[in-house]
């Protein structure tokens, strides 16, 4: 299987108390997975021990076959809202252009080509007029817009978003989706914590379940998703 995340016993603990478990996974080029399980059971600790964000115990992780290092600039991650300070004083505009800092460095002043892919990015996620709006003003929904415009400005292969619709209304559900789904189409790779069991299979066509250990893995075509979710949902996990 030609994988964009590849997991090999992945352990994480927070004082001697296991959150993740000898985990694997094998997350295809090209799907919109959905990471799934109760609150506690390790799914945005597995996304940040991925990407090296939260200290693994054990565990080996490949992203397209290589080291993280290797590929980091192929990736973009969107964090939780709520993991944001909000009250920075900075533009929407500004917010967006970070996207393009890995590619020419912290140093280099940002090139007419840099404020263009800017805009482009805010006309797709809908926040074209809101571009020198300071972020504070920002309701919740247009504040994940513009996390996900910086992450288009990246032009990454592979996205990793934690929990991307939470506090969000339903319109700009069905907006990030539709750009998420325009992604896919492209051939990128979409990973994302998911709290909706209702909208699952209509947002996403695979499924990653765990609690604390992995419990299922798998095309949303090829699995029995009443009972993986039954079998996922049975006990509460640790830590989220």
């Amino acid at each position: 299987m030609n994988t964009a995340l590849s997991v090999r016993d992945l352990t994480v603990t927070y004082s001697d108390t296991p959150v993740l478990w000898d985990v694997d996974a094998d997350i295809p080029v090209g799907s919109m997975a959905a990471i799934v399980g109760p609150n506690g059971a390790g799914k945005s600790t597995f996304i940040k021990a991925a990407l090296e964000l939260t200290p693994r115990l054990t565990g080996e992780v490949a992203f397209f076959g290589e080291s993280l290092r290797a590929v980091r600039q192929r990736i973009a991650y969107v964090p939780q809202r709520a993991a944001i300070d909000w009250d920075f004083p900075i533009t929407v505009e500004e917010v967006v252009l970070m996207g393009v800092y890995g590619q020419r460095g912290w140093v280099r002043r940002p090139r007419k080509e840099d404020y263009l892919r800017v805009a482009d990015a805010l006309d797709v996620v809908g926040l074209a007029s809101f571009r020198q709006r300071p972020i504070a003003q920002l309701s919740g929904g247009q504040q994940q817009r513009t996390f996900l415009a910086r992450a288009l400005v990246q032009q990454a292969d592979l996205w990793i978003l934690d929990e991307p619709f939470q506090g969000v209304d339903a319109e700009t559900e069905h907006a990030l989706v539709a750009v998420l789904h325009g992604l896919q189409s492209k051939g990128k790779t979409i990973i994302a914590v998911h709290h909706d069991l209702q909208t699952l299979p209509r947002y996403f066509d695979y499924l990653f379940a765990i609690n604390v250990r992995r419990i299922a893995e798998g095309y949303m075509r090829d699995i029995a998703l009443a009972e993986v979710l039954k079998q996922t949902f049975a006990h509460e996990g640790i830590a989220q």
